[in-house]
């Protein structure tokens, strides 16, 4: 078979190695598309890399822990002491400038005596059930002597958002409630408008109130209470605290979170370095299902090609 001249003897759709009357192109690179080994430096570097990693991953596990262990040790607390019997405050904060001790966080106790109104001072920015509001902190004078500030409960915003339109009185006279005890709050330096503060120390709270603090001055403890229960009844109640929360938050879950992040960076950069070094590119979806992939190669026996029609008429007008 023989062209006829200024024909092609190529097939309709075949493709020519150049263009008609074109230069030849550059001869193919045997080298394209193989992957240049890493050099010793760059695998030096992505260990270090991945050691790095590691360990600020091992870091982070190890703060959670701690966290972990400091809740659990809370919780342990509350449950412990928030259900016992009240006691008399004195028997907890013996006098004048008591430090409540940590073991005795959460206690109840019961205090006898009076309240004083006249130093109501109102706690801000501490919302209850997700209202915002205050917090109505008034003195408590024991029979004993003894000033303890008393959060009796919370009242929301008024119309006006600096303060509350209403705050219910405490029971006059002689008064019997009974109390958590919690430990002073540090002081802070946030400012507040006259009658409030942004947190609870008993120092704070004395010096906001109208009359000043000379009154209590050498008869406070480093302790304030949570308000359970007054007798006799006020007329009018605040809304009551919520108990403590005893849910141990996602601390430990981060944890081992963390650990497993850490053995990731450890364990990618060995298949890598074990990948690589048998002559393979690594690629995501290597490292995804190279377990799989292998065990489905290894099972299916290698089938040789059937040449195609267009090979074989390649052959024919190729041959002698």
């Amino acid at each position: 078979m023989t062209a006829e001249p200024g024909t092609s003897t190529a097939r309709p759709g075949a493709e020519t190695s150049r263009p008609a009357g074109g230069p030849p192109g550059p001869p193919p690179d045997p080298d394209a598309g193989v992957r240049t080994p890493r050099t010793r430096r760059q695998w030096v570097t992505l260990g270090v890399a991945a050691v790095l990693l590691a360990a600020l991953c091992v870091a982070a596990a190890v703060w959670q822990w701690h966290r972990y262990t400091e809740r659990e040790a809370q919780i342990a607390l509350v449950e412990r002491n928030y259900g016992a019997e009240p006691v008399p405050v004195e028997q907890v904060l013996p006098g004048p400038g008591a430090v409540l001790e940590a073991e005795d966080v959460w206690r109840p106790a019961t205090l006898t005596g009076r309240y004083v109104p006249d130093a109501t001072v109102l706690l801000r920015n501490r919302p209850v059930n997700a209202t915002p509001g205050f917090h109505v902190l008034v003195p408590f004078e024991t029979d004993s002597g003894l000033v303890v500030v008393v959060d009796r409960g919370f009242v929301p915003l008024g119309a006006d958002s600096s303060q509350p339109d209403e705050v219910p009185a405490p029971p006059a006279g002689q008064v019997r409630a009974v109390v958590t005890l919690r430990a002073d709050e540090p002081r802070t330096t946030r400012g507040a408008p006259a009658g409030q503060v942004q947190a609870i120390s008993t120092e704070q709270v004395l010096a906001a109130a109208p009359a000043g603090a000379g009154w209590a001055e050498g008869r406070t403890v480093e302790a304030y209470g949570q308000l359970r229960s007054e007798d006799p009844a006020p007329t009018q109640s605040l809304v009551a605290l919520t108990p403590p929360d005893l849910d141990p938050g996602s601390h430990l879950s981060y944890t081992f979170q963390w650990c497993v992040f850490a053995l990731g960076a450890v364990g990618g950069y060995v298949l890598l370095w074990r990948r690589e070094t048998r002559g393979s590119t690594v690629t995501a979806g290597d490292l995804l299902l190279a377990t799989g992939e292998q065990g489905t190669r290894s099972r299916r026996p290698e089938r040789r090609r059937r040449p195609t029609d267009e090979e074989l008429e390649d052959a024919l007008l190729d041959g002698p």
